[in-house]
């Protein structure tokens, strides 16, 4: 589960889903300050008193020249002592990179730079945690007007570049540009939602059926519009490579007051493609699903987004009977699920 901390307690969530999540989603900048470190300690204690492994996500909202040797070093040494408190880790850094949006987006040389650095540190320091690369879905790139996307003339753009036809379309690889390589990468994921049938987002609408797979192999052509020149992820990065694929944010998008289809018809279409049977028979890398359980603003509608499962007690319930049995949760004495 991807958890708002400050409004909703591991426990308590656990509570409420009849099931303990096996993995929690934590946040902070980084490098992190007194304060940071203090709210990830929280959080560890937490994830060791009632769950199981710690997905902590690392924003450098400095930019990629803020990981420092010495940040990197501090990293390294909490992630053993998280460790050793019987806390396994997976460091998802810098996500969503191929995106517009971050102060670390679109810049591959120096992302691939930062992100193994961390891995050698992580690697090396701190073997009980593990290393997770995870894009945005492909579908819209390069995510045009972005306050961080990659200027034209310049070394990034030409890496990104990579049908080398001198712009950026969805015909160029949204993915390999920014893949750290084997070696620093144990985990493959992606952010992948449900904002809606068609731009601009902000319309309740019901996903279409079977769109999750299709985004995940690259097939998608629907009320989206088509998506077929993005590579297929799941057969590139967890199938041919070997390596265990999450979902570290998924949800699908209602606007309160927004009219058009009602907040449980939305989320039961996502979370029933979620959790198909064809879902776990057709994607056997697949090891982790992180429903974003967050209500935000979001600044691409101009307006709150509630994206919770678990938000209404009627919806909550729903969400709970639906979880499928080859789900694995949370349990006492558990360890972080590398397959």
């Amino acid at each position: 589960m991807n958890l708002d901390w400050a409004n909703q307690s591991l426990a308590g969530y656990a509570a409420d889903l009849g099931q303990k999540p096996a993995v929690a989603v934590s946040f902070t900048d980084f490098p992190y300050d007194g304060a940071d470190r203090a709210n990830l300690q929280a959080a560890v204690e937490q994830v060791r008193g009632d769950g199981q492994s710690l997905l902590l996500t690392l924003e450098p909202r400095d930019g990629l020249t803020s990981v420092t040797d010495g940040a990197v070093e501090d990293l390294a040494a909490d992630l053993k002592d998280f460790n050793d408190a019987g806390v396994p880790v997976i460091v998802r850094f810098a996500h969503e990179m191929n995106g517009s949006w971050y102060a670390w987006s679109q810049q591959p040389k120096a992302y691939i730079k930062a992100f193994r650095k961390v891995a050698d540190a992580v690697h090396e320091e701190a073997p009980g945690s593990s290393m997770m690369w995870a894009p945005n879905y492909g579908g819209g790139y390069p995510f045009s007007g972005g306050k961080h996307a990659a200027r034209t003339g310049t070394a990034d753009f030409r890496l990104l570049d990579t049908d080398g036809d001198g712009v950026l379309t969805m015909a160029d690889d949204p993915y390999a540009p920014y893949y750290p390589g084997d070696a620093a990468v144990d985990w493959v994921g992606m952010s992948l939602y449900h904002w809606g049938s068609a731009h601009p987002w902000g319309e309740n609408e019901v996903p279409e059926p079977g769109k999750f797979a299709d985004q995940l192999t690259g097939t998608y052509d629907g009320l989206g519009g088509d998506d077929t020149p993005v590579p297929d992820f799941y057969a590139e990065y967890a199938e041919e490579r070997g390596k265990p694929l999450a979902i570290p944010e998924t949800a699908a998008l209602y606007v309160e007051d927004g009219g058009g289809a009602s907040e449980a018809e939305i989320k039961q279409a996502w979370w029933e493609q979620l959790f198909a049977a064809e879902t776990a028979r057709d994607f056997p890398q697949l090891r982790m699903l992180n429903w974003f359980e967050w209500h935000k603003h979001e600044t691409e509608i101009g307006g709150d987004v509630d994206w919770r499962a678990a938000g209404d007690p009627g919806i909550r319930t729903a969400f709970r009977d639906a979880l499928p049995a080859w789900l694995r949760f949370g349990a006492a004495g558990g360890t972080c699920p590398q397959g």
